[in-house]
């Protein structure tokens, strides 16, 4: 039985966003074309882009799939913060989108969903767009208040700049 911490399961995927919490949109460009989108959604939903980006991920599942659990791990050393997760809904290669999106689980610093999407778009140009609703659930979290939001925006776009060297690599 799933402990999300939230009501609003799926909102990432269906929108819109629901209120009462931090909103998080961003998205880049990291590829062209058929090839660089399969290489994307495949970094995407294997951890891979979120390992090279410098975070720990502990996943029942080799690939992102409903109900897989996920537990991201930040930080330095002995001084880790260790976010619990589950995959809440997955995307492969429909209309041109892969991705996946997970929810906060009881003992998560947060509360609320986020989504990490790579999609072909009609020109060929390949997106990828995190996209996440959030609000405190731990004390220290409450305490950090406005510095919360630009940690995840500086996040996203670190996840964004490392799919594009994972891409590029080949």
């Amino acid at each position: 039985m799933s402990t999300l911490t939230y009501p609003e399961t799926g909102a990432t995927r269906l929108g819109p966003l629901p209120r009462g919490y931090h909103h998080l949109h961003h998205r880049t460009r990291v590829g062209r074309g058929a090839d660089d989108f399969a290489a994307a959604g495949a970094a995407v939903t294997e951890w891979r882009v979120h390992r090279a980006s410098g975070v720990r991920i502990d996943a029942s599942a080799a690939r992102a799939e409903p109900g897989a659990s996920v537990r991201v791990s930040l930080g330095v050393g002995p001084i880790r913060v260790t976010a619990p997760c589950e995959v809440v809904w997955t995307a492969y290669g429909e209309e041109g989108r892969t991705g996946f999106a997970y929810g906060t689980l009881t003992g998560h610093p947060e509360q609320g969903e986020e989504c990490f999407v790579v999609e072909l778009a009609d020109d060929g140009t390949v997106w990828f767009t995190v996209m996440a609703f959030s609000r405190p659930a731990a004390w220290y979290t409450r305490l950090a208040g406005p510095l919360v939001p630009p940690v995840q925006h500086w996040y996203a776009r670190r996840l964004g700049r490392t799919l594009r060297g994972l891409v590029a690599a080949g």
